[in-house]
């Protein structure tokens, strides 16, 4: 049995990879004082794999992990690769998988929030959005956990991350 130590960050790599880039960012800094383990350097499955593999592999990180941030964009909550239904090996006709794997219709982010939640792990949700909009959060979430906006506004209108509120979640 392995220790839950690692912190677990799922989101959208096409279109929130800003803000997962900067979490690693500040991490890998000696500047900055936001430390976390994470959990994706346990094991890698590469983007051709089937969905049900990736899945596994997922589950192996979030196994290790204590706790789950996702990144909440505009396009978090309609996501749907990793569905079997999107598999090269899914077949309509017969309503199964050709390779005899178990069918699992949720999207990747799907999967991790909700095995996120039923393994009771610390939720933190970021939103890379201008305000917390809890609808663009996948639904087992938008309850549950932290939820706060990543970024805030200066005065001459600029866009900066909000080091502070995030690091505070995290160390919470």
């Amino acid at each position: 049995m392995s220790y839950r130590t690692k912190t677990y960050i799922a989101g959208d790599w096409t279109g929130d990879q800003d803000l997962i880039k900067q979490l690693h960012k500040w991490n890998e800094s000696n500047y900055w004082a936001l430390s976390f383990t994470d959990a994706h350097e346990l094991t890698q499955a590469r983007d051709t794999s089937l969905p049900c593999s990736i899945k596994r592999s997922l589950a192996e990180r979030l196994n290790a992990s204590k706790t789950f941030i996702l990144i909440v964009g505009n396009k978090t909550d309609a996501l749907t690769k990793g569905s079997c239904r999107h598999c090269d090996y899914y077949s309509s006709y017969f309503q199964g998988c050709k390779h005899s794997m178990s069918i699992d219709y949720r999207s990747f982010i799907q999967y991790e929030c909700e095995k996120a939640y039923r393994d009771g792990l610390k939720i933190i949700v970021l939103y890379n959005l201008s305000k917390v909009n809890k609808s663009k959060c996948p639904e087992i979430l938008r309850d549950v956990g932290i939820h706060i906006q990543a970024y805030y506004f200066t005065v001459d209108g600029q866009a900066s991350w909000d080091y502070a509120a995030i690091k505070k979640a995290i160390e919470s």
